[in-house]
Formats: C-alpha cells, sequence, structure tokens
C-alpha cells in the first residue's frame, strides 16, 4: 500500500471542503425545484385578485396583511401569508407568485396565481357576495396565460409548463356559500341530497382538472375540505350539532367531498399515466394546544357582520395563539403548519399519493401538450 503523503491529505482535505460547501449551498443555488407554481383556489388562496372587483369579499385593508413583510394588506385573506405562500416558500421561490390581476405587470414566467374570495367549482356559488372568479374563469385565464408564454418564449414553453407545480384549494363556497345557504337565495339543497350535489360537483371539477391537463399540467395537488362545519362563522350563524362544537352536517359533507376527491386522484392517476395528481388531506391535519395554539373558538380580530375583519381594528397582540383569524380564514401560524405538511408530510395520511416536495422533484416523460382522453 502506497504512503499518502501530508501534501496530498492537503489537497484531499480541501477537495472535500470545497465539496461540501458545494452541497450545502446547491438547493439555494439551483432557484426552485420548479420552473413555475400556478394556483387555484377560493379566498384561502387568493392574493390579491379581487381587490379591483365589486364584491364584498375582498380584503385590501388594515388589519388584513399585518404580519406580511411591509405590513401591508395585500388582498390576502388573513394576518400574513397563506398556504401557497408557504409552499413557494419550500419550493425556492425567492418571491411570491404574482396574482392574475397583476400579471400584466409582473414576470409571469414563474406562474400565476388565479385564486378568487368567494370562488367555488360551479359558477353560481358565492354570486350573493358580489363579482369573483369562479373555476371555470380561473382555467380561462391560465389558457390565457398559456398563450402569453407560448407567444414569449416559443417552442420551449409547453417542455417547461410540464414541469411547474399546480395547486387547487377549491370547494369550500360550494357548500358554505351554496348547498348550505337557503338563506342566500339557494335552493341546491332542496334539489339535491347531499351526496347528489357532492358527485355534480366532482364531476365538474374532473372537467376542469383536464382542462388544465390539457394545457400541459402534469404536477397537480388537490386540496381537501378542511373541517367548514368547525369555522366561527358556521357555529355563530347555525349553532352546533348535538352537543358537538361544530356543525357536524357540514362536517360530513366536508368528509364526503375529500372521499369522493381521493378516488378522483386515482381515476386520473390510472388516465392520464403521463402526469401524477395526488391529494392533500388538510381536514385530517389536527391542531392543538401543544402547537402553541391556546385560543380554538375566537377570532384574533374583530369581525363585522359578514365575519370579515373590522376596517382598521386592532387584532390580537398573541396571534400565533390563535387559529382563526377572522370568523372564516385561519392565521398565519396555522397556514404555516398545513402549507409545511403539504409540502412535506408528518404523517402518512397527510397526502395521497405523496406529498408536494415528492411531486415536485418527479420526472415525467412527456413533454408535449395532452390531448383530450
Amino acid at each position: 500500500m502506497e504512503k499518502v503523503t501530508l501534501g496530498a491529505l492537503i489537497i484531499i482535505s480541501f477537495v472535500l471542503m470545497v465539496l461540501a460547501r458545494m452541497t450545502a449551498g446547491s438547493t439555494h443555488d439551483l432557484g426552485p425545484q420548479v420552473p413555475c407554481y400556478f394556483i387555484f383556489g377560493d379566498s384561502l388562496s387568493d392574493n390579491g385578485n379581487n381587490n379591483a372587483l365589486r364584491t364584498s369579499a375582498k380584503v385590501n385593508y388594515a388589519p388584513y396583511g399585518i404580519d406580511f413583510r411591509g405590513s401591508v394588506a395585500t388582498g390576502r385573506f388573513t394576518n400574513g401569508r397563506t398556504v401557497p405562500d408557504i409552499i413557494a416558500e419550500q419550493l425556492g421561490f425567492t418571491s411570491y407568485i404574482p396574482s392574475y390581476a397583476e400579471g400584466l405587470r409582473c414576470d409571469i414566467t414563474k406562474g400565476v396565481n388565479y385564486a378568487s374570495g368567494g370562488a367555488g367549482i360551479i359558477g353560481e356559488t358565492g354570486k350573493f357576495l358580489g363579482s369573483h372568479i369562479c373555476l371555470d374563469a380561473q382555467v380561462e385565464n391560465h389558457k390565457d396565460i398559456v398563450s402569453r408564454l407560448r407567444f414569449n418564449l416559443g417552442g420551449s414553453a409547453d417542455s417547461i409548463l410540464n414541469k411547474c407545480l399546480y395547486t387547487i384549494n377549491i370547494g369550500s363556497n360550494d357548500f358554505i356559500n351554496n348547498y348550505f345557504a337557503p338563506k342566500s337565495g339557494y335552493g341546491s339543497s332542496t334539489q339535491f341530497t347531499v351526496d347528489q350535489f357532492t358527485t355534480m360537483l366532482i364531476d365538474s371539477y374532473s372537467k376542469q382538472i383536464q382542462q388544465l391537463y390539457n394545457s400541459g399540467a402534469t404536477k397537480v395537488a388537490l386540496f381537501g375540505l378542511g373541517p367548514l362545519g368547525c369555522t366561527l362563522a358556521q357555529v355563530a350563524v347555525y349553532g352546533t350539532t348535538n352537543g358537538s362544537s361544530c356543525r357536524d352536517d357540514v362536517n360530513s359533507a366536508a368528509n364526503n367531498f375529500n372521499q369522493k376527491l381521493v378516488a378522483l386522484v386515482d381515476d386520473l392517476n390510472t388516465r392520464f399515466t403521463d402526469s401524477k395528481f395526488t391529494y392533500i388531506n388538510i381536514i385530517g391535519m389536527q391542531f392543538s394546544p401543544t402547537q402553541g395554539f391556546k385560543v380554538l373558538n375566537d377570532s384574533c380580530c374583530k369581525v363585522k357582520k359578514s365575519g370579515l375583519c373590522q376596517r382598521r381594528s386592532i387584532p390580537c397582540p398573541n396571534r400565533n395563539e390563535y387559529i382563526f383569524w377572522d370568523y372564516f380564514h385561519p392565521t398565519e401560524a396555522v397556514n404555516v403548519i398545513l402549507g409545511g405538511r403539504a409540502y412535506n408530510a408528518q404523517q402518512p395520511t397527510d397526502a395521497h399519493p405523496m406529498d408536494i416536495s415528492h411531486l415536485a422533484q418527479l420526472v415525467l416523460g412527456n413533454s408535449s401538450v395532452h390531448g383530450a382522453k
């Protein structure tokens, strides 16, 4: 065996040190894990698309955004960051994904957020709140963005779109601002059973997702509904069920929707083998005092009749201890946990069949625009 000289050891040590530094900084140096991120949904994801609309479902005023950078009320329905903001950070983006409303002034090559407060899977949902951008319209807006990207990027656009991440978090309003809102003029609860209504939603949702697939989406995360019957607004207006702290009928509907959504994910993965769809199990991510949450049944801000925060009201100082920011939406502290677990599952039940971190890393074979199946 040959002797290793001191000089050789120094050289080897230097090389290993350089490699270690390169490895440590590789994630940051390589940039985002996906070239772009497209976001669809409702107020849980909206980052300003409703600001210029004639609607009561907009929050571009204080105290919203008090914990966002610069304490700016951007139109996010919380005190700070949303779940998509957290996911964007985890993916390695250095800036948040711009809203479609500001898309003409921003770099759309990194993605676009189409989400709109009050929106649902079906167009009539939430109309009593005023204008909003339903999922059908969000899909059409995405087609517009895809056309712009193809014009700007030429032949490389489709291969880039196939590598992007798509998240959709929608369906809550179809229940709380449609099916379970007969006083707002909706007759769906008298026309359909909950199961029939949910089946109709899933059928519509499936067609909308296929349109995204046909526009190049191959990595798609579908968020399940949370415990809708436990929102402060539902409890305040309708009360609780049989000693429960929530409306059990609304939670049962949310669970029914989620079960059908899991089945849809499995069906999509069977039919579209050149893509991957995954389900994020929001309702299974429970919160407790052990996570620092001490206030489970009150909002951090003072709310008006609509359940949104009063303008320029002073919110609670201990915002990390609250589950609810207003009567509908979680605090940033909750969003950090939800976004973190959606990206990197802490329990096997958090995602099916995989979390977003694994979805983002997939290398899928087809880089052309998909045809209908």
